[in-house]
């Protein structure tokens, strides 16, 4: 099985932008599809993007789209979230998730691997 490990997170202004890195080891990257989900304090676990195994199709959620890019390098089994003009509503820990299916889904249920996870704090 696949092991994540989430880096990137931080704190940063509003407007500002951070790029998130999702680490695989124990088995290749390209195995999985992967997604990032996050989690703001007493709220649910969200869906945010993402991306296929080839990164050929994306997905994002509305709140995320033009703002927001994921994106993968197979060859360093390394995802990616690129987060710019960043709001104080983006603050949460962000995790990426690898699913072992073919749909660039939203769902929880379509990942079966999970990161610890990243914080990100956007400050007003």
């Amino acid at each position: 099985q696949v092991q994540l490990v989430e880096s990137g997170g931080g704190l940063v202004q509003a407007g500002g932008s951070l790029r998130l890195s999702c680490a695989a080891s124990g088995r290749t990257l390209s195995d999985y599809i992967v997604g990032w989900f996050r989690q703001a304090p007493g709220k649910e676990r969200e869906f945010v993007a993402a991306i296929s195994r080839n990164g050929g199709s994306t997905r994002y959620a509305d709140s995320v789209k033009g703002r927001f890019t994921i994106s993968r390098d197979n060859a360093k089994n390394t995802g990616y979230l690129h987060m710019n003009s960043l709001k104080p509503e983006d603050t949460a820990s962000y995790s990426c998730a690898g699913g072992l299916g073919f749909l660039v889904g939203s769902a929880r249920s379509q990942y079966t691997y999970w990161g610890q996870g990243t914080q990100v704090t956007v400050s007003s």
